[in-house]
């Protein structure tokens, strides 16, 4: 095994993100605050159900069985710390290595990822996520996906490519000036480096995790798939290679739907910048969706 070229990876989740908070959620919904904190707190033993990102995190988790600690997972909840206590005893009854946490109290969160020195934000709250991208961030808004743990040991996790790792630079002259003009300026500036997105760090942090164990040995799988096609797709395979960053699988689709290529990897999460291709991802996967770049504004 290497040694981690960087720090570890810090991911920041919220509890709704983690945790099946939806019956809790509606009770604040519907009678308020106040019955809200009483409806936590006489439930405080009773364990949360796992969430759309549970099975991911316990895979991030599992990674720190060796010497060296390469995840961590801090929790940031808009709960106070007398209701968040079900969110902790649940914590402690799935045996979840989380120990450090924000309770808020009502406030947004998000201003407490960066001192925690997260790489990545999950929530379930959209204004919470952008105002993370905002600040510079990798964040998504966890949807509504499918729960039951993917069918292998490994942690798969597949992005987009344009608005996630890299820049809109690209989508933006797709939405200005047409499929034929993209096309021929991708093909023209095959040779010039995309200009890195939000999630470009998330990528680098698995990279390095991938080098610690070795390419054939790696608990971890990367695979980006982008609705890009031939010539557009000479463009991305150059910026990984002069990124010194290998993925594992690339799928360039042409417009085709990706959640049944998203089935057939088995990712534990999805991260894609359109809401369309979110919507379909989510009935097979679990996805994030990343509200960055010019099909956002």
């Amino acid at each position: 095994m290497n040694k981690l070229k960087n720090t570890k990876l810090v991911i920041a989740i919220s509890s709704r993100a983690l945790f099946d908070l939806e019956e809790s959620h509606q009770v604040f919904v519907e009678q308020g605050i106040e019955a809200y904190c009483h409806y936590q707190i006489a439930h405080e033993n009773e364990p949360l159900a796992p969430g759309v990102a549970f099975s991911m995190v316990k895979k991030f988790l599992a990674l720190n069985q060796s010497a060296e600690q390469m995840v961590e997972i801090v929790l940031i909840s808009r709960n106070s710390a007398d209701t968040g206590l079900r969110v902790f005893n649940s914590i402690e009854h799935y045996d979840l290595g989380i120990s450090r946490a924000a309770f808020t109290g009502g406030e947004s969160p998000y201003r407490y990822v960066s001192p925690f020195g997260a790489t990545l934000f999950l929530s379930a709250d959209p204004e919470d996520v952008r105002q993370a991208l905002q600040s510079g961030i990798a964040a998504a808004t966890i949807l509504p996906s499918r729960n039951d743990r993917a069918n292998h040991d490994k942690l798969k996790i597949a992005f987009d490519g344009d608005a996630v790792l890299f820049s809109d630079v690209a989508e933006q002259i797709y939405q200005n000036h047409g499929l034929e003009v993209f096309s021929a300026t991708e093909k023209q500036a095959a040779n010039d480096p995309l200009p890195g997105g939000p999630f470009k760090p998330v990528l680098s942090a698995l990279h390095d995790i991938q080098q610690h164990f070795g390419s054939d040995s790696s608990p971890v799988r990367t695979a980006l798939i982008t609705a890009r096609s031939a010539p557009a797709h000479e463009r991305v395979i150059r910026t990984l290679r002069a990124w010194d960053i290998r993925i594992d699988e690339s799928y360039f689709l042409g417009g085709m739907d990706k959640g049944r290529f998203l089935q057939t990897f088995d990712a534990d999460i999805f991260f894609d910048d359109q809401s369309g291709h979110c919507d379909s991802a989510r009935q097979f996967v679990p996805t994030g969706h990343v509200p960055n770049g010019v099909r956002n504004k």
